[in-house]
């Protein structure tokens, strides 16, 4: 039985996919939250929130992550970071997966993905959960409701987490599958319930389809300075790195907090909402994001909260670190209302460092940017991926590897190619620890970060004395008002200066080691900005 608004030629039964039980097409956030508590997936916090846990998956499991191998991406995957699956496999287990679907209830989002209509992609996400509709309506971007009487999707997913995937029958790793078949333009996903896999597979496609355009995908967030989309910054880093937060400066205007394309015309946000960590959200530090965790229709997702009040308790962990909340990007008051930039004027790479040795910004020069684009160092935090629990240092290329299908230097040349042509200022941002290494030193304070990239982005940094930092060749500014200079020196913050020089010593090795894969397909100016 179908019910909702949807084109008539584009049922579910249309695109052959049959025997379904009650089909809810494009319920709004109220017919989802409804749903999603009658069916007991969750329960109603404070505010008309929906509050939710995801079971033993809340993280993302990116080995558990496939790519059909077919003719069409047999020369264009990069199969060194993407497992293939046969399309044999791939038919089984879709046949499988459709086959415990029937007789089951189903809601379908009809969405996009890109702010830029130009580059928009349609997306329908078929999911057994009513929050999981809920939360990629957040995530993604919504069509106008006249539009979802003649929405044909370019690209389909389908999302059931009951449904336990067979490694021998269907060419996986365990009963967790997120499999992308290019040629059948379809995603299935299985045997897990983290939300965040319906966005990160989106984000996959997407990077795997606008480089073919001269499009840069960024796994980054974006903002423009009040009034004047010209001065736009985009800050990369991976889960934990600050992205949401720093993007978020209610000086400036809020673009999006994870995911942007780079055209010919400038910056647009692939998504039309924000997934935010809220370990140790505060309403002093943070008052926009932890004003969401209490709006209606916001996910909050594995938090720990009062049986009684439903008040959530940031601090407590039990249940994750990856605690998060989702909502759609009109929740933050400085969010921009087109989510469009121009080309960014200063490009910050954000990288948390355990090892306690990066100053906390360094001036890149374009070959610097690209040597530490393709190295993407920074530490995994706790509960993003499935088995961290605690910060452990490892490079990401591209700061964003699980989400790359092409090889590193394609996003590399294709961001080489933007920054020379636009003038873009490049930045290292380390949001990581100073003072000593994790465990023994501290996280770099917030304030200083934010004084630091204000003074970035408005210019004034520029014209203050800079040194050259021993171990990495970069320029890190000798001082800055309102921030102690002894923070801009990491190893005047160590007590034992001798023990940082070992730390940044074994560093500058593991860099050294790591970029050795990217050689033979970099230019010489970027081999001339190598490390070690």
């Amino acid at each position: 039985m179908d019910q909702g608004r949807v084109n008539p030629q584009m049922t579910l039964e249309r695109q052959g996919i049959g025997g379904l039980g009650e089909i809810h097409y494009n319920l709004a956030e109220e017919g989802l939250m409804e749903a999603a508590i009658a069916n007991g997936e969750g329960r109603l916090g404070r505010g008309g929130t929906l509050l939710v846990t995801t079971g033993k998956h809340t993280g993302r499991s990116p080995k558990d992550k496939f790519v059909v191998r077919t003719p069409t991406t047999e020369d264009t995957i990069w199969w060194d970071n993407n497992a293939p699956m046969s399309p044999e496999s791939f038919a089984l287990l879709k046949a499988d997966m459709l086959a415990h679907l029937e007789g089951r209830r189903a809601y379908v989002q009809d969405l996009y993905a890109g702010a830029d209509p130009a580059h928009r992609l349609d997306v329908r996400v078929v999911t057994e959960l009513a929050w999981h509709g809920l939360f990629i309506r957040h995530l993604l971007r919504r069509p106008e409701r006249d539009e979802l009487e003649s929405f044909a999707p370019d690209y389909t997913i389908i999302n059931v987490p009951s449904f336990k995937a067979d490694p021998a029958k269907h060419g996986c790793r365990s009963e967790t599958v997120i499999a992308l078949n290019i040629d059948e333009k379809l995603i299935l996903i299985a045997g897990t319930e983290y939300s965040g896999e319906n966005k990160k597979s989106v984000f996959t496609l997407l990077n795997y389809l606008l480089p073919e355009k001269g499009i840069m995908p960024m796994h980054c967030s974006a903002n423009h300075a009040p009034e004047n989309p010209v001065d736009t910054a985009v800050f990369f880093g991976l889960s934990g790195t600050g992205k949401t937060t720093l993007s978020a400066e209610p000086s400036r205007v809020l673009i999006g907090d994870d995911e942007h394309g780079w055209s010919e015309k400038g910056t647009f946000n692939f998504e039309g909402g924000c997934y935010a960590k809220t370990i140790s959200l505060s309403k002093e530090a943070e008052p926009e994001i932890y004003g969401t965790t209490t709006r209606f229709g916001t996910v909050i997702e594995n938090m720990v909260y009062d049986e009684d009040t439903r008040e959530l308790d940031f601090e407590d962990d039990s249940i994750t670190a990856n605690m998060r909340c989702a909502y759609p990007l009109e929740a933050i008051s400085n969010a921009s209302d087109t989510a469009l930039g121009g080309h960014p004027k200063n490009v910050v790479m954000l990288t948390c460092d355990a090892f306690g040795v990066l100053p906390p910004i360094a001036r890149l020069t374009p070959a610097q940017a690209m040597y530490h684009f393709l190295s993407g160092f920074t530490s995994k935090v706790a509960g993003t991926e499935v088995g961290v629990s605690e910060p452990s240092p490892t490079f990401s290329t591209c700061f964003g590897a699980p989400f790359m299908p092409r090889r590193p230097e394609v996003y590399g040349k294709l961001l080489q190619e933007k920054i020379a042509r636009h003038g873009a200022t490049c930045w290292l941002v380390n949001t990581g620890w100073t003072g000593g290494a994790y465990g023994e030193g501290k996280r770099m304070p917030i304030r200083a970060t934010r004084t630091l990239l204000t003074a970035a982005l408005d210019g004034s940094l520029n014209e203050g004395m800079f040194r050259k930092d021993p171990n990495f060749g970069f320029e890190v500014p000798v001082s800055v008002p309102g921030v102690d200079a002894a923070l801009l020196d990491p190893r005047r913050t160590w007590a034992d200066p001798a023990a940082y020089d070992a730390q940044a010593q074994k560093l500058v090795e593991m860099f050294a080691e790591n970029f050795g894969q990217y050689v033979p397909y970099i230019d010489e100016d970027v081999k001339a900005a190598a490390i070690g």
